[in-house]
């Protein structure tokens, strides 16, 4: 599954811990020149250097090119030391802290994974499928939920910041989840549950937070929230990455 671009956009728009401006990205000539020393850069990073060009997170800079690049600049994504080996390096954590990189080893559809370096240790981590779900991550931290509400839509974070479909299935991002939570009270009516989504027509998709199946997807009338959805609403899939590869079909 690629990211999708136009949730990641409100994501990096709407997220306190992201900062970055339109209309000042990268001119693509130059993108282009710099894959030719570093080579093919991810989907969804090349959209950020053409749609942003420049921002940080955290308040730490996220690599850029600059028109001309010769990689003087510490921020220069073909700055001396950025690509060693099959790693490429593109954020570092502010005060030291750990690296981030490009596993270009690694190849996710038109993506690469994305790997944490522990600063004191040198030991790799998998964070990320993509920038995009590298950015997901970092929100949903930044935002008090861990990983994600259960483990299959933390895998799905790792990818995309949430899901919109043609058919109007929205499976919300890190940026979007809480205030929806909020406004429907599923805290209050389905404690033990989470809406991790919506058919832009009046139902929910609501997911355990806890137990043995968190990985059960349930539709149901949000105006009709209850304790238990699994017996109230109708069984969508147990398999949400693979519906949603399908099409969301509902």
């Amino acid at each position: 599954m690629e990211p999708d671009l136009t949730l990641l956009r409100q994501l990096v728009e709407g997220s306190p811990a992201v900062r970055a401006t339109p209309s000042r990205g990268v001119p693509e000539p130059a993108i282009r020149a710099a894959e030719s020393l570093v080579g093919g850069l991810p989907g969804s990073y090349r959209w950020w250097l053409s749609t942003y060009g420049t921002g940080s997170l955290h308040g730490s800079e996220i690599a850029t090119i600059v028109p001309d690049d010769h990689g003087d600049a510490y921020e220069s994504l073909i700055a001396p030391g950025r690509l060693h080996g099959d790693r490429l390096s593109f954020y570092d954590e502010p005060d030291g802290g750990d690296g981030y990189a490009f596993a270009l080893d690694r190849p996710v559809g038109q993506e690469y994974a994305v790997v944490r370096r522990d600063h004191f240790t040198g030991e790799e981590e998998e964070t990320a499928q993509s920038f995009a779900g590298f950015l997901s991550v970092k929100t949903a931290l930044a935002n008090g939920l861990g990983d994600g509400p259960n483990p299959t839509v933390a895998r799905l974070w790792r990818t995309t910041p949430g899901v919109l479909l043609p058919n109007g299935v929205h499976i919300y991002g890190p940026d979007a989840i809480t205030e929806r939570n909020a406004t429907f009270e599923v805290g209050a009516y389905a404690p033990h549950w989470v809406l991790v989504g919506d058919d832009s027509g009046g139902s929910g998709f609501l997911m355990r937070r806890h137990g043995r199946d968190r990985t059960s997807v349930y539709r149901l009338g949000l105006g009709a929230l209850d304790a238990d959805p699994s017996t109230s609403g109708a069984l969508v899939t147990d398999d949400l990455w693979g519906w949603l590869s399908g099409g969301g079909t509902v």
